[in-house]
């Protein structure tokens, strides 16, 4: 089954950004299809796949930093390829 992810990784602290690009360039580097913008990354693949990358990944951020939130929505389908039509 296909599933698309949106995670915004929010620090409750001061030096915020190390974690947030460790976070990324983890997501980046797993093999799964990540695409970034300002305000949310998006994760597409397998659910097996992106819920096993995700458990990992999501540990070792809450590991690096003091206190925080991760907002997760997961939509079943892959909507990587999505273009509005209006």
């Amino acid at each position: 089954m296909k599933i698309s992810v949106e995670l915004t990784l929010t620090p409750l602290q001061d030096n915020f950004e190390p974690a947030i690009i460790n976070f990324i360039k983890k997501l980046r580097a797993s093999g799964l299809k990540v695409m970034e913008n300002p305000l949310s990354t998006q994760v597409y693949g397998d659910y097996d796949d992106v819920m096993s990358i995700l458990t990992t990944e999501i540990k070792e951020a809450f590991e690096l930093i003091e206190r925080g939130l991760l907002y997760m929505k997961i939509v079943k389908s892959d909507r990587y390829d999505y273009e509005p039509r209006f």
